[in-house]
């Protein structure tokens, strides 16, 4: 199963209303809008201005390196990674959130 596939399962699990196609979509429930990036394309790090809460896929290869970009930057928005792995996944927040498995 392809990452963008995964990480839509993975919201609508959680009970969040998918939308948008491709490699960056919303995901939504309640009063909470998440915008969920499976690949970062042109190196670039959402803005500010695209939302306050981001959600980003990832390999488990390719976690570490965006975790440390992530910290460098320090966005004004909230930010977590989800690490993706065959069927397993592990929900990594940014300090000083808690770190979860499923």
């Amino acid at each position: 199963m392809r990452l963008v596939e995964q990480a839509r399962s993975i919201f609508a699990e959680l009970g969040y209303t998918v939308e948008g196609d491709g490699p960056e979509f919303r995901a939504e429930r309640a009063w909470k809008v998440v915008h969920v990036n499976t690949v970062l394309e042109n190196e670039t790090l959402p803005t500010a201005s695209s939302g306050q809460f981001h959600c980003f896929v990832a390999q488990p290869e390719d976690a570490d390196t965006l975790e440390t970009r992530l910290t460098s930057v320090d966005p004004s928005y909230e930010w977590a990674i989800i690490v993706v792995d065959g069927e397993e996944y592990q929900v990594e927040r940014a300090p000083p959130g808690p770190r979860v498995s499923a």
